[in-house]
């Protein structure tokens, strides 16, 4: 008998639900890994298909705008699946897409592997997060939202180094293909243990997007937008980017886990100290670390200077700052329409991508040889958003709570 999402009892759901969690998160890790493990091997790529590596670097803005407008289209279109069987499609869809990625003769089939990528990324994430709320009582179901989305922080803490790592031992060919392949396992895993449950009723797309009219919601997304465009003016040209500040090639990835533990640690950390402070408190000296980070950065590549161990603290605080903005943000949207959390929460995600996006595109602009325009402008960006939000933290919406600044 189907188990539907919008019915479950807490008492149902507790029953059997040890390690279907966690392997949901394993999942979002999954989907993490792909996203963003393109920056630990870019130059080996973009050498193998004859592009640049601003080229190469495109694939990244690709696939998240591709992310970021599919979301809300599949939400709507397959709200009546069946999740298990949903979820379990999407990660079929990722791995072959995965798999195509690994076996592109050029960049025009990389390119449209990419946009198959996005689909299936676009199809499991939110659904993961809901389907984990459903399968845990009352009581833990925000520990188990946390748990899954915490699989793409972690993806940039293990997955995107292990991935580097794996193309220079492999070849990057072979480091994605391990991705397809681990997609293919979690989705058998999801198949086998897993109950059946039901999808929604079916909302048309206008009517998901009308909470756009919110006027807290309108002002606050485009922070989400912008803070993530300031963080990844870099990112995905990491490898260039890091060896304009002295760190060799073979070093990057130690660069990249610190990154990681850092977006761990600020996205924690960030959430406990919203609660305290206020999200728009906490967003300012998130925006503000991230702007000294890359400014600093941009300042050493100027310098021609070697200092590995400064480097790597700034590494840190790069990841913190870029990865802090989730929970406050959250935070705020769901203030502004608490009617509407869920799909405020997935607007949020589409923010993330689009920022991602336009930050990789905008970091490519100068070619990625021009570390310098790399730091400075997502410095620029980091505190042009900070002024957006100072000048728009008063426009939250008539629910959300005014916060001092």
């Amino acid at each position: 008998m189907n188990i539907s999402l919008r019915s479950q009892r807490p008492a149902t759901a507790s029953r059997g639900s040890g390690g279907r969690v966690p392997l949901l998160a394993l999942g979002t890790f999954a989907v993490g890994t792909d996203a963003f493990v393109v920056a630990g091997f870019l130059p080996e790529m973009a050498g193998e298909l004859g592009v640049s590596e601003a080229a190469a670097g495109a694939s990244v803005t690709v696939f998240a705008i591709c992310y970021a407008v599919f979301s809300p289209m599949l939400a709507s279109a397959t709200a009546t699946v069946p999740r298990r069987r949903l979820l379990v499609a999407a990660l079929l869809v990722l791995g072959l897409a995965n798999l195509g990625t690994a076996l592109a003769p050029n960049f025009a089939v990389l390119i449209a592997s990419r946009v198959l990528a996005a689909l299936g990324a676009a199809a499991y994430t939110p659904n993961a997060g809901a389907v984990a709320s459903s399968l845990v009582p009352q009581e833990r179901r925000g520990r188990a939202l946390a748990l899954v989305v915490s699989g793409l922080t972690v993806a940039t803490a293990i997955g995107v180094p292990l991935g580097g790592l794996a193309s220079r031992v492999m070849g990057w060919r072979t480091a994605l293909g391990l991705v397809a392949l681990l997609c293919v396992l979690i989705g058998i895993g999801l198949a086998v243990l897993l109950p059946a449950l039901a999808g929604g009723a079916r909302v048309p797309l206008a009517a998901r997007l009308a909470v756009l009219r919110n006027p807290g919601v309108r002002v606050i997304l485009p922070v989400t937008a912008l803070g993530m465009a300031a963080a990844y003016t870099a990112y995905a040209y990491a490898i260039p980017a890091f060896g304009a500040v002295g760190i060799r090639t073979e070093t990057v990835q130690w660069m990249l886990f610190l990154y990681g533990i850092g977006a761990v640690a600020g996205a924690q950390s960030s959430g406990r100290f919203t609660d305290r402070f206020g999200g728009i408190r906490v967003l300012i000296v998130g925006y503000a670390v991230m702007a000294a980070t890359l400014a600093a950065l941009g300042s050493l590549s100027l310098s021609n200077a070697s200092l590995p161990v400064l480097v790597g603290v700034l590494a840190f605080t790069w990841g913190a700052s870029s990865w802090c903005q989730t929970p406050p943000q959250q935070h705020r949207l769901v203030a502004a329409a608490p009617n509407e959390a869920p799909l405020v929460i997935a607007l949020n995600s589409s923010g993330i991508y689009i920022g991602i996006g336009l930050g990789t595109l905008i970091g490519g602009v100068a070619g990625t040889g021009n570390a310098i325009w790399m730091f400075f402008s997502g410095a620029a960006i980091a505190v042009a958003t900070a002024a957006f939000l100072i000048a728009t933290s008063r426009a939250g919406g008539r629910n959300a709570p005014k916060e001092a600044i």
